[in-house]
């Protein structure tokens, strides 16, 4: 087991956003990136956290992630919009576009946004966050132009990304509904993080490069690499499907279809659609019927093991109170990856380690 950090949440912005200023992006950037990264370790989601960073840099010193860029418009016809991310920060890119969808389905009612040629969107639950903020329910497809890391169901290799799915759902007097979840059994940074901690997967998650059954994590983080089940056999395998087709094929006009290429950059395409309730439904109607069914679902006696039946977001929530009151996770292998992409980028790695605290 490796050993951990407990790094206090303010500490661990204030490293990372020196480290990110590595990158030479503009303060907007800087702030951006940082939050969103911190944010998805605050929820519990590590494996889109501040472990991603080393991976980015790589991607940057490449040339196939663009530091300061954002969107640029393609297609605009009001309710309708195409975007092109120019293969700058997800975080920033992921941000810009919301911001654009949200005002015009505030307009219009709903909005069918295409986005393409984005870096990595990081944790997708992020774009639903800020729909639900705004009282607008949006949902998201998306696919992931990298190295084939997942299988198809009845495959024995890597063909396509994790492909990721999300929607969000405010409810009236409730926390929304944030279903934010990938398309293969776990995120391929969670084999990241597990090897990280040098520890085993749970059978059924991944395969090896003779797809065979494995539970070493390392056959998803390093040559001969082996490949990521779909959840749900055929169903995940499906959902995957539909995402690159209009993630990918549709909104970003890139599909994983040819072997990996042994770059480090991660495109993402995203067909979202936001809709206002408010114009569509009853809001009474509306709201009253997603308490009650919420309410009937929770009251169901928890099983063996089980305190209570827990809705899509609410582990998150619990994950962000407990780490903000006792420090966010790091394992030693992942900030010291996280040092060595501080002294790739031109940054003080000594001063990384002095502002987190460690």
């Amino acid at each position: 087991m490796a050993q951990m950090y407990r790094i206090n949440a303010d500490r661990l912005r204030a490293a990372v956003r020196y480290l990110v200023s590595g990158f030479g992006s503009q303060e907007r950037e800087i702030e951006l990136v940082t939050e969103n990264l911190v944010q998805a370790n605050l929820t519990g989601h590590d494996s889109h956290g501040v472990g991603m960073l080393p991976r980015y840099a790589e991607a940057f010193l490449e040339g196939g992630l663009k530091a300061n860029a954002h969107i640029a418009t393609k297609m605009d016809s009001g309710a309708m919009l195409s975007l092109d991310g120019q293969a700058g920060f997800g975080q920033v890119i992921g941000h810009e576009a919301m911001e654009l969808g949200i005002s015009r389905a505030k307009e219009h009612g709903s909005c069918v946004m295409a986005l393409g040629n984005s870096h990595h969107l990081c944790r997708i639950g992020a774009w639903a966050e800020m729909a639900v903020a705004q009282n607008l329910i949006s949902i998201h497809f998306v696919n992931a132009y990298s190295r084939p890391i997942v299988a198809p169901f009845g495959g024995g290799d890597a063909r396509f990304g994790t492909n990721p799915f999300s929607v969000g759902i405010p409810v009236a007097g409730k926390e929304p509904i944030l279903l934010d979840f990938a398309t293969s059994v776990i995120a391929q940074g969670k084999t990241r993080v597990a090897h990280n901690k040098r520890e085993q997967l749970p059978p059924g998650m991944l395969i090896d490069d003779k797809g065979h059954p494995t539970t070493d994590p390392i056959y998803g983080v390093k040559p001969p690499y082996g490949a990521l089940c779909t959840f749900g056999g055929h169903k995940g395998f499906g959902l995957a499907l539909v995402c690159e087709l209009l993630g990918g094929a549709l909104a970003g006009g890139l599909t994983t279809s040819t072997p990996a290429d042994g770059k480090k950059r991660i495109l993402n395409g995203m067909l979202t659609i936001i809709i206002d309730p408010a114009k569509l439904s009853d809001m009474s109607l509306f709201g009253g019927e997603m308490n009650a069914f919420i309410d009937w679902v929770k009251a169901s006696p928890p099983a063996p093991g089980i305190d209570h039946v827990r809705v899509a977001g609410e582990p998150e929530r619990e994950y962000r109170a407990e780490r903000l009151a006792n420090g966010v996770p790091v394992d030693e292998n992942t900030w010291q990856d996280m040092l060595t992409a501080a002294q790739k980028l031109g940054v003080d790695a000594a001063e990384v380690r002095r502002l987190a605290g460690i």
